[in-house]
């Protein structure tokens, strides 16, 4: 499967966007010509943003990358991949207690569709510590949050709270 344009999918639930994955998608966008970040529907999760609300401040996140697109998806990931005709799915990997989790998502997605790469892009060491649930938890007591967020997450995140 060879496609002129080279695209990849970056999905998670973005409840809310992080700095983390803003790096984890601008290193993705220099290496595809097209990233797509999926904001998954996981019916798992109770996610504080809305579907909408997540996509808007995702999109206002990613507006300074001309080839990232960002996309709502609910159902099996490969579909998705394989309706865009994506050569990749990124996954970032903060830690060691990330990657088992995610190895075993990669190595069935490989036998679902294994035509499309699993790619780990690990974010810069600022960010490792950082993830969704964390910056949730940091805004229900009112810290600042303006260094681990871009500013529309920080603005809708304090309308929550």
């Amino acid at each position: 499967m060879h496609y002129d344009m080279r695209t990849a999918i970056y999905p998670g639930t973005f409840d809310p966007i992080t700095y983390g994955h803003v790096d984890v998608i601008e290193r993705a966008a220099m290496l595809f010509d097209k990233v797509i970040l999926v904001i998954a529907i996981n019916s798992r999760k109770t996610p504080l943003f809305s579907i909408e609300e997540r996509l808007e401040m995702s999109r206002e996140a990613l507006a300074h990358l001309k080839n990232v697109a960002v996309e709502i998806h609910e159902g099996l990931l490969v579909d998705f991949a394989r309706t865009q005709k994506a050569v990749a799915i990124i996954r970032g990997v903060r830690a060691v207690t990330d990657f088992e989790y995610e190895f075993q998502i990669a190595l069935m997605n490989r036998k679902l569709e294994p035509e499309i790469c699993t790619l780990f892009l690990m974010p810069n060491e600022k960010y490792s510590y950082l993830n969704s649930t964390i910056v949730r938890e940091l805004a229900r007591y009112h810290q600042d949050i303006s260094e681990f967020v871009p500013a529309v997450v920080a603005r809708k995140i304090k309308e929550k709270f």
